[in-house]
């Protein structure tokens, strides 16, 4: 099995994690605002059958974008984990190709993040706006990443999932990842739909593959029926071959045991052939972050 999204930090390198608590959108988050290293990741992993994991982009300072990128390296250098790094870069901003240039070399770099996600709700809300991604900046930059074959994490609200299928469309040499399966906040009759029809336009789009991840977010614990029912739905619109399965630890950790996490997946792709479930839990995450 791979874990496709998960985090360490060292408290005093996360601005968010610093001073006072304040509102974030998993809530409450107290516990974690600590270092969590590696050691403990792979505890908290003992005995789920996790065999490889990719690194996600932390929310470091934003000009420390390189700086993160190459301490993950070097844990990984000296634990043997993670095997392949999200990191951060800014699209929105000049030519990222001098940036590409300097972590090229950087074996581990698969691809990058950068949270476009925006609400109505300010509470939910990262990005300055709703469509900061709608930008020939933004498209330009994101093309150049078919130059290293890297990839792009998408992360974005139902209500901005149609303008997100029209960047992948503009980038067709790049494959995007959706992260959480389009982070259904709304779970109302009209949420569900919105959702629905806005997963349909991205997975019309043959280079976006979607995660299965993130799931407690939004609820604040680990609910097995409505992991089960996101699931379903981001199955039947992408198939398993475009699906991976993502812990968003330590976020997570906060309500549920890893062990449960893992647990309340494979009960949701119980009904799946085994090769289905496979690809799930190992294919399609090896192939796209080229872990084989």
């Amino acid at each position: 099995m791979i874990d496709a999204h998960h985090h360490i930090w060292r408290q005093k390198d996360l601005p968010w994690l610093l001073g006072p608590e304040k509102p974030r959108i998993f809530g409450a988050y107290e516990p974690i605002r600590r270092d969590y290293l590696i050691d403990e990741f792979l505890v908290d992993i003992a005995k789920t059958g996790i065999e490889k994991s990719v690194y996600v982009q932390a929310n470091w300072a934003p000009n420390w974008w390189a700086d993160e990128i190459a301490w993950v390296d070097e844990v990984a250098d000296a634990a043997g984990w993670p095997h392949a790094i999200v990191g951060f870069l800014d699209f929105t901003r000049g030519d990222v190709r001098p940036a590409l240039e300097k972590v090229k070399h950087r074996q581990r770099l698969r691809g990058f993040r950068q949270q476009f996600h925006w609400h109505d709700n300010p509470l939910y809300r990262f990005a300055p706006g709703p469509a900061q991604f709608d930008s020939e900046t933004v498209r330009s930059n994101i093309q150049r990443l078919a130059d290293y074959d890297w990839s792009f994490d998408l992360q974005v609200f139902a209500p901005q999932m149609q303008d997100a299928a029209k960047l992948a469309k503009a980038c067709p040499e790049v494959t995007f990842i959706l992260q959480h399966a389009g982070m259904l906040e709304d779970t109302s009759n009209e949420g569900w739909a919105l959702w629905r029809d806005g997963m349909k336009a991205l997975a019309d789009c043959k280079n976006v593959v979607t995660k299965l991840s993130g799931l407690g977010t939004f609820v604040r614990r680990n609910d097995p029926e409505l992991i089960g029912e996101i699931v379903a739905e981001t199955l039947k619109l992408f198939g398993a071959k475009r699906c991976m399965f993502g812990s968003n630890y330590p976020i997570e950790k906060i309500w549920t045991p890893y062990g449960d996490i893992v647990d309340a997946y494979r009960k949701a792709t119980t009904g799946l052939p085994k090769g289905q479930q496979k690809a799930v839990f190992n294919d399609t995450a090896a192939r796209i972050y080229r872990l084989d």
